[in-house]
This record gives C-alpha cells, sequence and structure tokens, in this order.
C-alpha cells in the first residue's frame, strides 16, 4: 500500500469514526425531550438514564461478573444460576457474555488510571464499539470496489437510524454487535472464496469461524449468519456439480468453516451453543408459523410492539430512504452489468457469481427476519450498506464516462457522494428526537427506597417491562422481567425449598396471565393471594395441579377459586367441589397458601396507564377457548378550553352543562381525580363504559365498567389504599404497594 493510499484509509477511518461519534454524542442532549422536563430523565452525573430495561439487566450482569467472576448471583450443581430473574426459583445463566467480558475489560483499563463507577461505563460502552461497524463496513467495501465507495458506505452504516439509535450512549444492549460480526464473518469468507492461495484460503477461513464464534458469544441470534454461509454454500456446491463443473476447491472450504466454526463453538463455549444451530431454526420456524406457541396461556408478545411485523413506512424510516433505495439499485446494476463481460471487466472485477447471488440471499434473509419483529430490521444494514457500497462505485464510475476533463472528476464526484449522504444525515439527525430514556427520577427514586427500606430477601411483582430495571438497582429479586418474557420456556428445578421436582418446561407467559389477573380482578383478596403465591412459589401450584387433573384451564380455575379465601376455606372447597385426597391438598396448599410467607412489595407506575389494555386483555383471558373479550380500554391527552375538555381519545367533558360523553355516547360511571381526590357519579345505567379524568397528569380513561372497581383501577389509576393494598412509598409516578392480611 502506498503512502497516499494509506493516508486515503485514515481520512476515511477518521470521517467515518467522527460522524459515528458526532451524531450518537448529541443523543446526550435529549432533543426529543422538553427542556423543562430534561432533568427529569438525567441522573446525579447529568447524564441521560438508560434507554431501555435490557441495558440494566446487562450492567447487572457485568457487576456479578466483576464481583465474583460469573454473571450469575450463585451457582447450583456446577450451574450458573440468576435468581433475581423470574424468582422463584430463578433461571440458568445462558445469556450470551461478550458484552459482559467486553465491559469488564474496559472498566479495569479505565478505572486503573481514573475512578469511575461501572453504571458509567456501561453508559459509554456502544459509543466505542458502534463506530468499528461502520470501519469494517467500510473494508468489505473498498475490497470489492473502490475507497470512495467504501467510506460512502462506511458512513451510511453508522448513521442509519435504527443502528444509530440502538447504539447510542446509554443503549447498552447486544445491538452494538449485529453490524460489526456480520460484515468480518462474510468479509473474511469472501476474502477466501476469491483467494487462490489455498493457504490464504485456510486462514481467512478460520478467521471467518474465529468471529462467528465470537458473535455466538455475543448474540443469541447468531445463527442465521451460520445457516447463510453453510446453506447458501452447500447448494451453490451442489448446483455447479451438477453442471459438471470442479467444486473440489470450494467443498474443502465448506468443510473447513463448517468443522472449525462448529470446534470453536463447541470447545470454548459449550454443547448448548452447538445445538443451536439446529434448535435455533426450529424456533424460527415454530415462531413465525404458530399463532400462540405458549398455548392454552396467552401469547405475550402480541403486546410486544418491536415483536411486530413492520410495516414498509416502519422498514423505510429504520433503514433510511437513501440507504434502502441505494440497497436496490446495487442490487439491479449488479445485474446489469454481470451479464455483459465487457461491463463486468470494468465495472465489477472484483465481484463474481457466488458473492452476487450471496448477497441477494444475505438480503433476502434480512427481509425473511422481520417476521419475527420490527428490531431484526437492524438485520438489513450490513446487506443494504455492501450493495450501497457498490452501487455508488458503479454510478461514479459510470459517470467518468461522461466527464470529458478529468480534473473535474473528483469535485463532481465528492459532489455526488454529499448529495446522497446529506438527506441521510438530516434522517439521522432527526431519528434522535424518538429518544426517550426508559427510566426517569421518580423510578429511580423508588427503586432506591426499595433498596434502602426492605430486607435483602424481599421480592418485587411488576409490570415484566421494569423487572431488570428493578432487579439491578434496587438489587431484588424479581417474579417477571424482560428476559423471561422473550424466553420461550423455563426449566423446572427444585429450588423452591422441597424435594419435588417437575420434567418438562414452565410457559413463562403463565406469570403474565397471573399478574395481569390480580390486576383485572375486583377481587381484592384474589388479587392479593396471587401475588402472594407469585413471590412465595411461583409456578409450583399450577404445576402441581396440572399433575392431577391433566388440564391446565382447570388447574387456573381451580386456583382462582382458592387463592382469594384462607387456607380452611381453601382446604373444603378442593375437598367438596373439586374431590382432592388428603395428601393432594397438603401438597397444593404448600404451594398457595405457605406458612411461612416471603417478603414482597407490588410496584405500579403511570406508564402502566397506558399499557392497561393489556393488563384487561392478559388478565381476563380464557384459557378454556383461549379467547379474549377485548373489553374497552382507550387513554387519551386532553386539553381545557374554557369550561369544556376535549381529549384526543374522543372524550367530550362540558363543566357548564355536565355533559359527558365518549364518542358522543354517554358514561356508565364518571370518575374525576385532581389532587388525590376523587369523585365519582353515575351517569347512564345502560352505558358499557366509565370515563375517569385524570386531571393530574392531563389524561383521560374509558375503561369498560366490569372495571369499575378492578384492582388496577384503584392501585393504578386511583392510587388509593384499600383492604389488601397500603401504600408503603409513594411519588409522582411511582407508587410500591404492600399486600396486608385482608
Amino acid at each position: 500500500m502506498s503512502k497516499k493510499s494509506l493516508l486515503y484509509t485514515f481520512i476515511a477511518i477518521f470521517l467515518i469514526f467522527s460522524i459515528a461519534i458526532f451524531f450518537r454524542l448529541e443523543s446526550i442532549n435529549l432533543n426529543g425531550v422538553p427542556e423543562k422536563e430534561k432533568s427529569f430523565y438525567q441522573d446525579e452525573n447529568g447524564l441521560p438514564y438508560m434507554y431501555e430495561m435490557d441495558s440494566y439487566y446487562n450492567y447487572r450482569l457485568t457487576k456479578n461478573f466483576l464481583d465474583h467472576g460469573y454473571m450469575g448471583d450463585k451457582k447450583i450443581d456446577g450451574v450458573e444460576w440468576d435468581s433475581y430473574s423470574y424468582y422463584p426459583p430463578g433461571v440458568p445463566m445462558d445469556y450470551p457474555p461478550f458484552i459482559v467480558y467486553l465491559t469488564t475489560f474496559f472498566y479495569k483499563i479505565i478505572n486503573y488510571f481514573v475512578s469511575t463507577p461501572l453504571l458509567i461505563v456501561c453508559f459509554w460502552i456502544p459509543i466505542l464499539i458502534a463506530p468499528l461497524g461502520g470501519i469494517a463496513v467500510y473494508f468489505f467495501v473498498k475490497r470489492f470496489s473502490n475507497s470512495i465507495a467504501g467510506l460512502t458506505a462506511g458512513i451510511l452504516a453508522v448513521i442509519s437510524p435504527i443502528y444509530l439509535l440502538r447504539t447510542v450512549p446509554g443503549w447498552f444492549d447486544t445491538d452494538i454487535f449485529n453490524l460489526i460480526f456480520p460484515i468480518l464473518i462474510v468479509w473474511l469468507f469472501m476474502e477466501a472464496v476469491h483467494n487462490n492461495n489455498f493457504k490464504l484460503k485456510t486462514l481467512f477461513t478460520i478467521l471467518s469461524s474465529f468471529c462467528l464464534f465470537i458473535f455466538a458469544l455475543a448474540w443469541n441470534g447468531w445463527q442465521y449468519i451460520f445457516y447463510l454461509i453453510v446453506g447458501y454454500t452447500l447448494i451453490y456446491i451442489i448446483w455447479n456439480k451438477f453442471k459438471g463443473k470442479n467444486v473440489k476447491n470450494c467443498f474443502k472450504l465448506f468443510l473447513i468453516f463448517l468443522s472449525t466454526s462448529l470446534i470453536f463453538i463447541l470447545t470454548l463455549s459449550g454443547l448448548i451453543n452447538i445445538l443451536k444451530p439446529i434448535y435455533g431454526f426450529l424456533d424460527f420456524t415454530k415462531l413465525v408459523g404458530v399463532q400462540n406457541p405458549w398455548s392454552p396461556w396467552p401469547d405475550l408478545y402480541i403486546a410486544v410492539s418491536e415483536l411486530q411485523i413492520p410495516s414498509l413506512n416502519e422498514v423505510i424510516s429504520d433503514v433510511g430512504l437513501i440507504l434502502l433505495a441505494l440497497g436496490f439499485l446495487g442490487i439491479i446494476l449488479i445485474f446489469r452489468f454481470m451479464t455483459n463481460k465487457r461491463f463486468k471487466r470494468i465495472y465489477l472485477k472484483e465481484i463474481g457469481t457466488f458473492f452476487y447471488l450471496f448477497l441477494i440471499l444475505w438480503l433476502f434473509m434480512g427481509f425473511l427476519s422481520l417476521l419475527k419483529g420490527a428490531r431484526f430490521i437492524i438485520l438489513l444494514i450490513p446487506p443494504l450498506t455492501i450493495s450501497a457500497g457498490i452501487a455508488v462505485s458503479i454510478l461514479l464510475k459510470y459517470l467518468e464516462n461522461f466527464i470529458k476533463i478529468k480534473k473535474l472528476i473528483k469535485p463532481i464526484s465528492i459532489m455526488l457522494i454529499l448529495i446522497l449522504i446529506l438527506p441521510q444525515f438530516l434522517i439521522a439527525y432527526d431519528s434522535l428526537t424518538l429518544l426517550k430514556p426508559a427510566v426517569n427520577d421518580d423510578l429511580w427514586d423508588s427503586a432506591q427506597w426499595i433498596k434502602n427500606n426492605t430486607s435483602n430477601d424481599t421480592v418485587i411483582i411488576t409490570d415484566w417491562s421494569y423487572g431488570h430495571f428493578y432487579s439491578a438497582i434496587a438489587q431484588r429479586r424479581v417474579v417477571f422481567d424482560g428476559r423471561s418474557a422473550y424466553i420461550e420456556t423455563l426449566p423446572i428445578r427444585k429450588f423452591y425449598g422441597d424435594n419435588q421436582t417437575f420434567n418438562g418446561k414452565i410457559p413463562n407467559t403463565s406469570r403474565e396471565y397471573w399478574i395481569s389477573h390480580a390486576f383485572s380482578t375486583s377481587n381484592e383478596t384474589l388479587s392479593a393471594g396471587i401475588f402472594r403465591m407469585l413471590a412465595n412459589s411461583g409456578d409450583h401450584a399450577y404445576l402441581t395441579l396440572d399433575k392431577y387433573t391433566g388440564n391446565t384451564a382447570k388447574s387456573v380455575k381451580i386456583l382462582n377459586d382458592i387463592l382469594g379465601v384462607n387456607k380452611s376455606s381453601a382446604q373444603q372447597i378442593l375437598v367438596n367441589k373439586y374431590d382432592f385426597n388428603e395428601k393432594q391438598i397438603i401438597e397444593i396448599l404448600h404451594f398457595t397458601h405457605p406458612q411461612i410467607e416471603r417478603p414482597f412489595v407490588v410496584v405500579t407506575n403511570d406508564r402502566m396507564i397506558g399499557t392497561g389494555r393489556w393488563d384487561l386483555y392478559f388478565g381476563e383471558w380464557d384459557l378454556t377457548k383461549e379467547i379474549n373479550n377485548n373489553y374497552t380500554y382507550s387513554v387519551g391527552v386532553f386539553n381545557l378550553n374554557g369550561e369544556i375538555i376535549n381529549s384526543t381519545n374522543n372524550v367530550t367533558i362540558n363543566f357548564e352543562n355536565g355533559k359527558i360523553t365518549w364518542k358522543n355516547d354517554k358514561p356508565y360511571c364518571f370518575i374525576c381525580i385532581k389532587n388525590g381526590k376523587i369523585d365519582k357519579s353515575y351517569v347512564n345505567s345502560t352505558s358499557n363504559f366509565c370515563v375517569i379524568l385524570l386531571d393530574d397528569i392531563g389524561k383521560t380513561v374509558v375503561i369498560d365498567k366490569k372495571f369499575e372497581n378492578s384492582v388496577f383501577t384503584k392501585l393504578v389509576l386511583e392510587k388509593i389504599n384499600t383492604n389488601c393494598f397500603e401504600s408503603l412509598y409513594r411519588n409522582k409516578k411511582v407508587v410500591v404497594w404492600n399486600v396486608t392480611s385482608c
């Protein structure tokens, strides 16, 4: 490499790195949050709180690793165990560890020079790793086209909206690895394919396999790139063999990649990862082909927005119109010029059929992954940036044919690049306004209160999306969290303090039903009994009943009959109504009405107002019919115009004449909550909904009258003490509840 070429490479790397850093640093300003509210979303250091809850999970695992050398909080029978997640009993520690190892490495280096809290190191990790993905794209595209095309592709990669938003400081999650490793794996494999020296072929293949191994340690979805390379290469070999071509070298390459990949993963990562290429594919086909894999329990995934199939507009906005257009243009232009030998020699000298068909399949796999949810749009970025870079290379070479004055070639080329990139800059900058931390001062203060004012064995029951945050910051075990929500099943282990164990696996969505049902019911004693059961025995009660009934729906019906009454009454119900024998009753009541109760708290927050329809949906799920009645629930933001309130969910309240309507219909009841005071009136006895005015936070809620006196209404909307629930701590948005012995 000449000094001039080396200088250009250095400049390109510097530009990609600088642009990536600039946009990500801008996120710290919280441009999407009104100025007067910014401090509410900033911690004591003036930095934004983490942007999503998995960040706090990764933080907690890193803290464990620094404390005692492994990610779980303890070991049971030699197995790392995380008892703070999905408690009881917790879960085996099978999380990809690379982000923990990497953060530990940076933490120790930084703290060698200056004392820095782990949480701050975690906050800044994404900004160190994200630019490397763009640099990898630059070298890949440069290898198969030229430096200018590589620079363009690298810049487009680091500012693509979805990659940008998921790699800003404070988004401490495994998304930071979803560009750099796929690019490195494919690039090295393509180097092996295009190299004529067999020793170098072998070296590049082994390096590609090693990067695949690191990717397997970094992200649980690594299998897709493994399927892609192995499946495509095998099909390519079979097809060319059928056509009578020599496939000896390609077959050797295939065997080397397959064997070294499996050896790396088996030797360094354990047997569990060697099986993932097999069952990972089966899981994928099952999840995209079955309506509800957790039957008869409700499907929790329908409540997770990022796991819904994205619309075309979502794909365009997350990828960026320029990158998407250039990516598809690249596919078209490569096809056009590969069909002409003269054009191929001029424009695509380094690109062969193997590369082109692989690129198409790579892009197809990216779109196929969207069937699993919008979060996988990020998998489109690697193939699109490669294709876009090649498109730019072709356009620039083609442009040279029309420029007769050679001195104008570079200036015009630069102008063309700027025309292509600048709109993407604007899109990227605008996308930063969508960022808003998932945590705020009220949540943080509530976690600190729990940490400082409850015993270490206290269990927290809250909305699953906040589980990771409370287990990390309050340092207490949680019944349900984000990790559990993304795992289809969990193994049963005998860690409930007894000698019983179960064969099989737990569908973790059962806890979503029980927690939601505890909120949707108007029976406070039943709600308290459900919370008490979850905190003390988790899933053990219904699993025990399943052994005797062989029917989960019936087991749930029995529990709903006995959890709301005392132990003596529950015993009578089990004898007289369900004909259980004495031994069975003792076993069941051991899990539903424990003699020694574990302390626990229930935490509610204002976010549950916006997601309340899911508490009603899951809580009233009919396990026999596997349906829900889709009860009325609507939330709106209102504005006051004189004596009239108009809300975005079509609620109108006229204080002058007392007329209250929703979609022009009068409600069954009207509840006004202002300054902690509750005024309730009944309007229309034939109506089937209530209107609730949350005056202090400027919202209106329309709720089915079935839930007028539900625990959800009392704790989340009205925030009042009841016979069974009393507040231990409250601030503007969060309440910590104690369940009394009602």
